[in-house]
């Protein structure tokens, strides 16, 4: 039971991260510019990506752009992603 909780709480925390910093990203940047402007861009997307992967997917499967298998493939990879964001942050946690 140990192991399914701390499963969850890496899902929920992950993509609780994962929406914090790329919430605070788009309030602070619009867009990158120059060189160091995309590596920085590349950086945040390591721990933003899971949320904006989510919303991305979201409004191309509404919009009837992607079957229903790349939306499952994206759901299933922004878990994975958001779970080991969240494994890193429980591991620094403790």
């Amino acid at each position: 039971m140990r192991n399914i909780v701390l499963l969850l709480f890496s899902l929920a925390g992950g993509l609780t991260l994962s929406g914090i910093v790329a919430n605070c990203y788009r309030l602070m940047v619009r867009e990158p510019e120059g060189r160091a402007g995309t590596y920085a861009h590349y950086g945040v997307m390591l721990l933003a990506g899971p949320s904006v992967l989510l919303a991305n997917s979201t409004r191309s499967f509404r919009k009837k752009e992607c079957s229903r298998a790349a939306y499952g493939f994206a759901l299933g990879l922004a878990a994975y992603w958001s779970f080991i964001l969240g494994a890193i942050l429980v591991d620094l946690a403790i």
